[in-house]
């Protein structure tokens, strides 16, 4: 590693820079979002893809992408939930993340990520709540 980034962590500065410059230009946000899953593999796709089906199917965020990975933002261009490949960063899990514009305070301790393996029915039923409560 060169310098206090990792080349994983250069990379995704850099797609952060070409998302922006892309939205300015009116790029189609969401293929760029099917994109970055289409460029997954294996398990890390399977879960996107679900992650994507339902975050579409039971929200109204927009598709998009944020640092390269598949994210879903609100009417205001903020992103609400992201998910983020274990390829990425070469770790042993993907990640469904949710960020400050989401709707999960509980309290004064409630998570905001998530890390994930395989999406079972019963996880699916679990993130669609999750979801809901974050976009309402």
């Amino acid at each position: 590693m060169s310098g206090p980034f990792s080349k994983e962590e250069r990379a995704a500065m850099r797609a952060a820079a070409a998302e922006a410059k892309a939205a300015k230009a009116g790029a189609d946000l969401e293929e760029a979002c099917l994109a970055a899953i289409a460029d997954m593999t294996g398990t890390d796709r399977e879960l996107a893809e679900t992650v994507h089906r339902l975050v579409t199917t039971h929200t109204t965020l927009g598709a998009k992408t944020w640092y390269g990975m598949p994210a879903y933002a609100n009417a205001d261009g903020k992103v609400v939930v992201f998910f983020q490949c274990a390829a990425k960063f070469k770790v042993r899990y993907a990640t469904i993340g949710f960020q400050p514009d989401a709707n999960l305070d509980d309290g004064d301790l409630w998570p905001t990520s998530y890390a994930v393996t395989k999406l079972t029915t019963a996880d699916q039923k679990q993130l669609v709540a999750l979801l809901t409560k974050a976009t309402n």
